[in-house]
C-alpha cells in the first residue's frame, strides 16, 4: 500500500549538512582559486559577488567551490552544457543520505558498498561528485549525449578521490532510462534524477525569458542562461511530467534491482498524476520531500517497490 506524505506543503532550508549554508567567502574562495577575482565586486548592496547573469562567472565560481569545499582540482564543461548551483545539488544528495539512513535503522550507510544511479548525470557531473565526496558511495551517471560522458569521465579521470568511485555510462536509446543502463543483475541502492522540466526548446525559451525579465525588471525577449544546457537538459517531450511518467513505468521492471527510486519534481502540482501513476505501477511506499533553498521551492519524490522483508533482506546482504 501507497503511504501517501503531504510533507511538501512545508517549506524548508539547506539540509544541516550542506557546506553552503552561509554566504559565499569570496576572500577563501579567490585564494583558492585565484582565475575568480576577475569576475568578483561590489553588488548594489556593497558586498562582495558576481554577476550571476554571466555564464563565465558562474562557471568560476563553481570551479572555486569545488575546490575548496570538496577538493576537486581540475573541473570544467564544454561550453553550453548545464552548470548547475552546487548548494541544490548537494541538498538533493544530503536528503538521499538521509532516506537511506531512515531505512537502515538510523545508521548512514557510508562507502563503496553504496551504489548510486544518476540518471541524466550530464558534463558537469555534480551528484557523483559530492556523493562521492561526502559518503564515499559509488555511482553509475548515465546520459544519451556522448560528449556529456565523454567530458565527465575526463573530470574523474582528472580527480584522484573519485576514481574507482564514478562509472560513466551511455543510454543507448534517448526514450529509455533504466533500460540499456542498469546491468543484468546489478542492484542499485538509490536513484536520483532532476528531469528535463519543459516540453519543449520554445517553452524552455519563453521560462528562461520571463526568468530574468523578473530579475531584471526589465523585459527580456531573448536571454543568454547563464546556467547553460542543451536541449536534452532543458526539455523533453511532454516536460517533467511525462518523463517522471515514463519513469515510473520503467522502475516497475527493475522493482528487485533497486531499493528507493527518487526523482526532483520542480512542479508541485506534477504529484498527483505521479502519486496516481505509482499507484498503478504497484509502489509499495511513496513518500514526498521538500527542499527550499532562498525563496525557491522543490520537492524529491521517492518510492520503492520492496515490502518490509525484502527491504531487510536487503540491508543484511548489502548494507552491513
Amino acid at each position: 500500500m501507497i503511504r501517501n506524505n503531504n510533507s511538501y506543503n512545508q517549506k524548508s532550508k539547506l539540509h544541516p549538512r550542506n557546506k553552503h549554508q552561509d554566504r559565499y567567502d569570496f576572500k577563501q574562495l579567490i585564494a583558492c582559486s585565484p582565475e575568480l577575482a576577475e569576475f568578483v565586486q561590489p553588488n548594489k548592496y556593497g558586498d562582495e559577488s558576481i554577476d550571476f547573469f554571466s555564464g563565465k562567472a558562474v562557471k568560476e565560481l563553481n570551479r572555486a567551490l569545488l575546490k575548496l569545499q570538496y577538493n576537486v582540482l581540475r573541473w570544467d564543461i564544454p561550453k553550453g552544457y548545464l552548470c548547475p548551483p552546487i548548494p541544490g545539488r548537494a541538498d538533493y544528495i544530503h536528503y538521499a543520505a538521509d532516506l537511506l539512513c531512515t531505512s537502515n535503522f538510523g545508521r548512514l550507510p557510508n562507502g563503496k558498498n553504496i551504489k548510486c544511479l544518476d540518471i541524466g548525470v550530464g558534463a558537469n557531473c555534480i551528484y557523483p561528485i559530492i556523493g562521492t565526496i561526502e559518503y564515499g558511495w559509488k555511482f553509475v551517471g548515465s546520459d544519451i549525449d556522448q560528449i556529456a560522458i565523454g567530458n565527465a569521465t575526463e573530470i574523474v579521470k582528472a580527480n584522484a578521490q573519485l576514481k574507482g568511485h564514478i562509472e560513466l555510462r551511455i543510454q543507448p536509446n534517448p526514450k529509455d532510462i533504466f533500460y540499456g543502463v542498469i546491468k543484468k543483475e546489478e542492484c542499485i541502492d538509490i536513484s536520483i534524477c532532476n528531469p528535463p522540466f519543459h516540453k519543449s526548446s520554445q517553452e524552455a525559451e519563453a521560462g528562461s525569458a520571463r526568468k530574468v525579465s523578473n530579475l531584471t525588471h526589465k523585459k527580456v525577449t531573448n536571454p543568454t542562461l547563464n546556467f547553460g544546457g542543451q536541449g536534452n537538459e532543458l526539455w523533453c517531450d511532454g516536460g517533467e511530467q511525462e518523463f517522471i511518467s515514463k519513469m515510473i513505468d520503467e522502475s516497475a521492471k527493475y522493482s528487485t534491482t533497486c531499493f528507493w527510486f527518487t526523482s526532483l519534481i520542480a512542479k508541485k502540482t506534477h504529484l498527483a498524476s505521479a502519486y496516481k501513476n505509482l499507484k498503478s505501477a504497484g509502489a509499495n511506499e511513496v513518500k514526498t520531500i521538500p527542499m527550499g533553498q532562498g525563496n525557491k521551492t522543490s520537492r524529491i519524490i521517492v518510492w520503492t517497490f520492496l515490502d518490509k522483508k525484502q527491504q531487510t533482506t536487503w540491508k543484511k546482504e548489502r548494507w552491513k
